[in-house]
């Protein structure tokens, strides 16, 4: 590795401070240390701990750590001050099973158009202190939190009785514990998304300690906010389905929703200290970017990988249009060279532009899945040094909408060597569909579970959109031939399922994809971003 790879100054998040730069950080002093006796608080009437002689710790006294944020908006405005005391896990000695999942994006999509389409009311629900209301089922101590003092004098530490921030298995005694609770309350987990739980009058979807909540009236959410409440756990009901996750979500007059993440576009603009930079109208440049092998290292300020992470979550939420500049860019995260640094720089002032822009939701009323594919085929062709596998590799595109309105979508390099334009425009469409299939068993179990006019079960249907001829020809005929044969083993697969979609031809010119695997002039990005996002 280039030692020039480690030559960036890590940028820290200035919103996240430690115990020291809190207590030295002047007129919010105050409010710091308010927010972590808030924190004490809530973990004692909790009944997190008791504390104990050291002498009775059978292993180690895990020392613990304060983390203290500013929490934002998703808009960038000021909410709270947040203390929170963690753990340090990773001093812990235990192989435990830890694994605790997320929704994924595509589900959130599909959960707020499903209540679009319902008329449903839609809520957020935070709990507060949510690890904490898991019962722990193992002996662990830890340290009296820094700036507080024991109540039985010195040698004593704290015996865990709830779960903690930073355990390591805490994430996944809160998920087990939360979706036991619903489960309690007549809930049936997706088969195939567990973060999702269904129930004949209402859908609700579980990120950490967050939840939206979709149901039929007001009446329904109080209700079960209420028995919530009966089971002990601590939480705040929101308004309505706004915010979720650092995500924007605003009404419209039209009936459409437009999702953004300004707050999100700012922090990245001032951690690059580009707050004075020029605006582009293209995240990228007119040729594809390749590793640079004899450039000069990248000599910025800002650490590369941190930004690449934030662009990363940016285009895997709200903001197709960067989703193929930041796949090249994060091919190169190990190693920057300038150029790479550069084309960062390209999509922040592409961002920069369009700070307050996202995606807009327009929902059709039909519940149709519709695949958008496309191929570039050996797109680093020259980019690359000839030499090295990657100048002959091709890049897959697509995008997949609910009721016209966009769920899932990814830019990435294929993982192997395409010998023609339709071994790549057929490997990208057999890819999509690992994606697309799940998502109408999905949808198919939602609709079952729910209580939804009839007239929405007879409109499900799945659909990919295909414009190389070749590719088609193969993907509906299912003939094989001498130069298509050898396709057999990896990208058949799905002859299987073809009663389950449609595979339809396009125009190059109506590909929604096509700016997810190359770059485009201002003229036809700028249309493709329209058809695609809604601006």
């Amino acid at each position: 590795l280039d030692p020039s790879a480690f030559a960036a100054r890590k940028v820290k998040d200035p919103d996240t401070l430690s115990w020291t730069e809190a207590m030295a950080d002047g007129p919010e002093k105050v409010k710091w240390m308010e927010a972590a006796n808030t924190e004490i608080e809530s973990l004692v009437k909790h009944g997190t701990w008791v504390e104990v002689p050291t002498s009775e710790a059978t292993s180690r006294v895990i020392p613990g750590t304060w983390v203290f944020r500013r929490k934002r908006s998703p808009d960038g405005e000021l909410k709270k001050y947040k203390a929170r005391y963690c753990c340090r896990g990773d001093l812990e000695k235990h192989s435990l099973d830890t694994f605790a999942p997320v929704v994924a994006w595509s589900t959130v999509r599909l959960f707020l158009v499903m209540s679009i389409l319902l008329g449903w009311q839609t809520r957020s629900v935070d709990f507060g202190s949510a690890f904490v209301q898991a019962k722990l089922k193992r002996p662990v101590w830890i340290h009296i939190p820094r700036g507080f003092q024991s109540t039985k004098g010195p040698n004593t530490c704290l015996r865990l009785v709830k779960s903690l921030y930073g355990l390591v298995d805490a994430p996944k005694m809160w998920a087990d514990h939360i979706r036991a609770t619903f489960v309690e309350l007549g809930f049936t987990p997706s088969k195939f998304d567990p973060c999702l739980l269904l129930r004949k009058d209402m859908m609700i979807v579980l990120y950490v300690d967050d939840a939206g909540i979709s149901a039929r009236t007001q009446t329904e959410i109080d209700l079960l906010v209420n028995q919530l409440r009966a089971k002990g756990f601590d939480l705040t009901l929101e308004g309505s389905f706004s915010e979720y996750l650092g995500i924007k979500f605003d009404h419209k007059a039209d009936g459409s929703i437009h999702l953004s993440q300004s707050g999100l576009i700012d922090k990245i603009i001032e951690a690059a200290g580009m707050k004075d930079s020029k605006p582009n109208r293209l995240p990228t440049t007119q040729q594809a970017l390749g590793s640079d092998p004899d450039g000069p290292p990248m000599s910025e300020s800002w650490n590369y990988s941190s930004i690449v992470g934030m662009l990363l979550y940016l285009a895997t939420n709200t903001r197709v249009d960067i989703a193929f500049a930041v796949s090249q860019v994060c091919r190169f995260s190990s190693n920057p060279k300038q150029s790479h640094a550069t084309a960062v720089k390209s999509i922040i002032r592409y961002l920069k532009r369009t700070r307050d822009q996202g995606m807009i939701i327009r929902p059709t009323g039909r519940l149709e899945l519709d695949l958008y594919v496309d191929a570039d085929f050996a797109g680093l062709h020259h980019r690359e040094p000839d030499h090295l596998p990657d100048s002959v590799r091709s890049r897959t595109g697509y995008i997949i909408f609910l009721s016209d309105c966009p769920l899932v979508w990814k830019s990435s390099l294929q993982p192997s060597i395409a010998a023609s334009t339709t071994e790549a425009e057929y490997t990208a469409l057999s890819t999509a569909l690992r994606t697309l299939l799940p998502l109408k068993r999905l949808l198919i179990e939602v609709i079952d579970f729910l209580d939804v006019p009839s007239t929405f079960r007879t409109s499900i249907r799945a659909r990919a959109f295909e414009d190389n001829q070749s590719a088609l020809y193969l993907a509906t005929n299912h003939r094989l031939t001498n130069r298509t044969k050898y396709f057999l083993v990896k990208w058949h697969w799905f002859w299987q399922f073809a009663n389950e979609f449609e595979c339809l031809p396009i125009a190059s010119n109506d590909q929604r994809a096509d700016y997810l695997t190359k770059p485009l002039s201002i003229q036809l990005f700028e249309s493709n971003r329209f058809h695609t996002q809604g601006w």
